[in-house]
């Protein structure tokens, strides 16, 4: 008989946006499996294990928070840079807060927590991309090229923070029913289109990024590194 090795007992997880959606998903998923898990949020949602108030764009809180996190519990294993935004358009606006929220925040935190991680020669970082990080959507050029440049920012750290035993994979969501998302799903029409792009022929809930990031997160593997798994029904794949 061999040990769960899907088990995150006794390890120390940060999720980005986990009030709700896809990161409360997540975090609930890790709770379950034993992990001690930690939701940066700008304002706490349904699940409160652990909230902490961040604004991750904001470098000295971030500092302050992992600082903290370290003191308490000695280290943090595990980190999953969620949060993201999406505003359409050509504005400079749109360009700008996209950036710091969906790809300059990923690597402040990436840095910070890969400096305490590679002190244990152990970790795993999992950054949320998209569908986007591979197609072209209309009326949206921040978020596709944001999530794009975390996909690739991913296997940059995965290649340079390897020799430590910290892992660095992406996870990509497809359509998911979320608040992002709930302009497309409330209109019938749209929510057919989407729903026709997939294989599986529906659309993703948050519940279906728990298996995924539990296996990245755990021993299970560890022997996967620098990766792109998309949970999107099909959608990639599907030709005629």
């Amino acid at each position: 008989m061999i040990d769960n090795i899907f088990s995150l007992k006794d390890k120390v997880a940060i999720v980005t946006g986990a009030s709700g959606g896809n990161g409360a998903a997540i975090l609930r998923g890790f709770y379950d499996y034993g992990a001690t898990v930690f939701n940066l949020d700008i304002k706490p949602g349904d699940e409160k294990n652990n909230f902490i108030e961040c604004d991750i764009t904001n470098k000295e809180n971030v500092e302050q928070i992992i600082e903290y996190i370290i003191n308490e519990y000695g280290t943090i294993d595990i980190l999953v840079n969620n949060a993201g935004v999406t505003y359409g358009g050509y504005s400079d606006e749109a360009w700008e807060k996209t950036y710091n929220v969906d790809l300059k925040a990923p690597y402040v935190l990436s840095k910070m927590v890969g400096e305490e991680m590679r002190k244990n020669l152990n970790g795993s970082i999992i950054n949320i991309t998209s569908l986007n990080s591979e197609l072209a959507f209309p009326d949206n050029p921040a978020y596709v090229a944001m999530k794009g440049g975390l996909k690739q920012l991913t296997k940059a750290l995965a290649y340079d923070l390897g020799k430590y035993n910290i892992r660095v994979n992406n996870v990509g969501p497809g359509y998911m029913k979320t608040n992002m998302t709930k302009k497309s799903w409330s209109d019938s029409k749209t929510y057919e289109e989407r729903k026709n792009k997939t294989v599986l022929q529906r659309w993703g809930e948050p519940s279906d990024l728990i298996g995924v990031t539990i296996f990245l997160a755990s021993d299970a593997s560890s022997y996967i590194t620098g990766q792109d798994i998309y949970v999107d029904g099909g959608w990639l794949i599907k030709g005629l």
